[in-house]
């Protein structure tokens, strides 16, 4: 929309000293004409911008020109920028842009307190490789949203199994670590959560959909996780050597020494193959004392994985350093 663009001018003129008519009409995929009557737009409400000829010009705001900056406190203004840096891989050229625009209303003064309070915390929420996949598929989606079209793609299951489904895209959901799409699936007639990770195929439609009103004061992805039915408490042994792993994995508060030195605890988790891929991915060093249902599938898992590897096992390995991890 021209007033979106128009007022992305006057944020970024505010920003720089002077911009060039060129880099303006490429950002925002119009041409330098359009632009030039974008500046007279400006002028016409009343901010002075001006044109400065030769080498070094280019556009800029009237020297000593000022916009109010005091809508927002500049605490408020950096824990919103914060905020965005944490998705800034996800958010392309728009929160880029909106960042610049943040940076914007901070007086010259005071830009290098502003940078400090912007780097004192950084949160980045992007995951270790697979960037890409993840990408394309948030950029597609988020088209998909912004337009109300219907998507479609092939969906893998937790347990392996293959189905096509049809959505109707509501909300793109960052939980732990993983992105899930919230959607009404036109095959089950109802709401459902997809980790994008577990799509293939996306398609976006041409079929279009009225959106519901979707009130998400309480997340309706957690309802289903949070009933005590899906609920299993599980009392698990760390290992002295591997204390350090439940220091990282579980709150301290959680933990008990016990007299071999390692620690037990009590936790609370739905029973499925994540549970059991999560408990197997500390190896040796932990130990499921309890309820004894999960114990022996545990030692089931434990045995299919030492039986796949038995051949290895019994021929001499030369000795390697400890991968490092993130």
């Amino acid at each position: 929309m021209k007033i979106d663009r128009l007022l992305s001018i006057v944020i970024l003129l505010l920003n720089r000293p002077l911009i060039q008519a060129k880099e303006l009409a490429d950002m925002f995929e119009v041409s330098v004409r359009t632009i030039y009557r974008d500046i007279d737009s400006i002028n016409t409400a009343g901010i002075p911008v001006v044109t400065y000829q030769g080498a070094g010009g280019g556009i800029g705001l009237m020297q000593g020109y000022r916009l109010d900056r005091n809508v927002l406190s500049e605490r408020e203004l950096a824990d919103i920028f914060g905020a965005l840096q944490s998705v800034s891989s996800y958010g392309g050229e728009g929160h880029q842009l909106l960042m610049e625009k943040i940076s914007s209303v901070i007086p010259p003064s005071q830009t290098a307190a502003f940078r400090s309070k912007t780097t004192q915390m950084i949160v980045d929420l992007s995951p270790w490789g697979l960037m890409g996949p993840l990408e394309e598929r948030i950029s597609l989606l988020k088209e998909a949203l912004e337009e109300n079209a219907v998507i479609s793609f092939e969906y893998i299951s937790a347990e392996g199994r293959s189905s096509t489904r049809t959505v109707e895209p509501y909300t793109l959901v960052l939980k732990g670590q993983s992105w899930y799409l919230y959607g009404f699936c036109t095959e089950r007639r109802d709401f459902r959560l997809f980790k994008l990770l577990r799509m293939k195929a996306l398609v976006k439609e041409k079929q279009h959909y009225t959106r519901q009103d979707l009130p998400l004061k309480e997340l309706p992805w957690t309802d289903g996780w949070k009933e005590p039915q899906n609920i299993q408490p599980i009392r698990l042994h760390f290992a002295p050597e591997g204390k350090h792993l439940a220091e990282e994995y579980f709150d301290a508060e959680e933990l008990q020494q016990d007299s071999s030195g390692g620690y037990t605890l009590t936790v609370s988790y739905p029973e499925n193959d994540w549970l059991y891929g999560f408990l197997l991915s500390f190896g040796t060093v932990l130990e499921v004392l309890g309820p004894e249902h999960i114990r022996r599938r545990m030692g089931e898992l434990a045995g299919g994985v030492a039986a796949k590897y038995a051949g290895s096992l019994a021929q001499p390995q030369p000795e390697a350093s400890p991968a490092r991890t993130p």
